[in-house]
């Protein structure tokens, strides 16, 4: 069975992120990283402060 991951992530002035990933750990680090361009890096969106695990997107 599937599994996703709704995640909310924030910077320093308390903007927020909400994301969908089948790999948590993965794309935490890609933002961490700023290893995509967009938003996230933009924003120095690095803060991983909420996940939930689910199996529908």
């Amino acid at each position: 069975m599937k599994q996703y991951y709704l995640y909310i992530m924030t910077n320093k002035s308390r903007t927020l992120y909400t994301g969908v990933t089948n790999d948590l750990e993965r794309r935490v680090y890609e933002h961490k990283q700023k290893l995509v361009p967009g938003f996230t890096a933009k924003y120095n969106i690095t803060r991983l402060v909420y996940f939930e695990v689910t199996q529908d997107v």
